[in-house]
């Protein structure tokens, strides 16, 4: 029975483990980073993305 509790209490450790927690935070952060790139880089380039898709579509 003590080695059923002591596999219990490492589990329970493992499961409050800091490291993942930060490194949860970190691919967040990434990700945000990520969408604001995307976000501003299509918000500079959108005038001339309509302006070619107005060009094909009256090319078609």
């Amino acid at each position: 029975m003590l080695k059923l509790s002591a596999r219990l209490q490492i589990a329970f450790y493992r499961a409050l483990d800091k490291d993942q927690g930060q490194a949860l935070t970190e691919y967040a952060l990434i990700l945000a980073l990520i969408a604001i790139v995307a976000i501003a880089a299509l918000h500079l380039l959108s005038n001339g993305i309509k302006t070619e898709l107005s060009s094909v579509a009256s090319s078609l």
